[in-house]
């Protein structure tokens, strides 16, 4: 599947000459993009973050055979 997305900036006239275009192409989705904004309302760029290392801790002692 291919989307093909249309900014706004554009207009409805390139997504309407779009869609006609690549009618008959079922692999070949257009769409508007519609946002009005940023989605991410926190803008301190990801400080708050705490990083982890979730693979399991090896038991205390030595494993030489």
């Amino acid at each position: 599947m291919i989307y093909s997305v249309v900014p706004p900036e554009l207009g409805e006239e390139l997504w309407t000459r779009l869609v006609e275009r690549y009618k008959d192409n079922p692999n070949i989705t257009v769409i508007m993009d519609r946002r009005k904004g940023e989605r991410r309302t926190d803008r301190s760029g990801g400080a708050g973050r705490e990083i982890r290392d979730r693979r399991r801790r090896r038991l205390p002692g030595s494993f030489d055979v």
